[in-house]
């Protein structure tokens, strides 16, 4: 399987969790929080990051599960 960045959209039924690049969602929810706890879960398993989309199809927050090439000093 690949490992793609995992993005949280607005679906006919309510909210979807779909890979990057993907045409399919992998998992659509009733919320935004079902869906949101789901993309945690798959892009934690594969070290990505976790876009979560707001009604308007925008981008309004990141999550990202991945090795930090520039973590934060302290």
């Amino acid at each position: 399987m690949t490992k793609r960045n995992q993005h949280v959209v607005p679906h006919p039924d309510g909210w979807a969790v779909r890979g990057a690049g993907s045409e399919r969602a992998s998992s659509v929810h009733s919320t935004q929080q079902e869906a949101i706890s789901r993309g945690r879960e798959v892009s934690g398993n594969q070290g990505t990051e976790l876009l979560i989309h707001g009604q308007n199809g925008r981008i309004r927050e990141r999550d990202s599960h991945g090795k930090d090439r520039f973590p934060p000093k302290g």
